[in-house]
């Protein structure tokens, strides 16, 4: 009897130890979806790359111009603000789709022209382009001057609607500063600051001058100012403005089914 008990006792020990490395191929096993995607956390999207090509191109045009004014008088000139960050897109574009439009080639939508009901100058917003026609963009946040309400809250709008800023969105706005009056088009580079109540961009013909009647225009690059600056800018009665996001599902071209 004595020597039964001790056959099953063994027999009980060795099915453990047989069954022990199973056990350990299991929890590996498990564990290996889980470090798959803590490792896809720390690569690049192509939504994320797409940016990283926009900006790296505007430092290399600021890097060419060298503190010289460009010339941003004519239709073709890159130069001019709206054509500056059309330049920055398209050239760069190609490389990328929307995974629910993989067969449409990306495009950025012109500027809407001014509104009578309600009244705001032209390139407060673009226009109305949708997905299906190529335009990878959602309006993540819009301020536009209401006349009902005070100057007060219109200011506190704007100041919200800038504390929305996020780095590879576009700027699209009508201002009045003391670098002039009109719609205007920017990128930011960099998430809105809380810590210092600023914001960070590149654009071109911001600040320019005029030679025998030509307009020129600068590059800028890595400008960072307090959002103050915007607020007063477009925080006008008939202005305002629009950021404009690229959306999540941009892959790259390669990668289109």
């Amino acid at each position: 009897m004595k020597y039964g008990r001790l056959i099953r006792f063994i027999a009980l020990i060795l099915s453990l130890i047989m069954l022990m490395p199973l056990c350990a191929l299991a929890e590996d096993e498990a564990a290996e979806p889980e470090a798959v995607a803590e490792g896809s956390d720390g690569e690049n999207s192509a939504r994320d790359e797409f940016i990283d090509d926009i900006i790296a191109l505007a430092e290399q045009k600021y890097t060419d111009a060298n503190g010289r004014a460009q010339r941003a008088q004519y239709a073709g000139d890159i130069y001019i603000c709206r054509n500056f960050v059309t330049y920055l897109f398209t050239s760069n574009a190609d490389k990328y789709r929307m995974q629910e439009y993989p067969d449409v080639p990306l495009k950025i939508p012109a500027n809407k022209k001014a509104t009578t009901k309600p009244k705001y100058g032209s390139g407060v917003m673009w226009q109305d382009v949708p997905a299906s026609d190529g335009n990878p963009f959602y309006a993540a946040a819009q301020f536009l001057y209401d006349p009902t309400l005070s100057k007060k809250e219109n200011r506190e709008n704007a100041r919200e609607f800038l504390t929305q800023v996020k780095r590879g969105d576009f700027g699209q706005m009508n201002v009045s500063y003391y670098y002039g009056s009109g719609p205007h088009s920017l990128i930011f580079i960099a998430d809105y600051d809380e810590e210092n109540d600023t914001v960070t961009w590149t654009d071109s013909n911001m600040p320019g001058e005029r030679r025998n009647g030509i307009r020129y225009g600068y590059v800028q690059y890595d400008i960072t100012k307090e959002i103050e600056f915007f607020i007063d800018a477009f925080c006008r009665p008939q202005r305002g403005a629009t950021l404009y996001r690229l959306r999540d599902d941009i892959i790259k071209a390669e990668d289109a089914e």
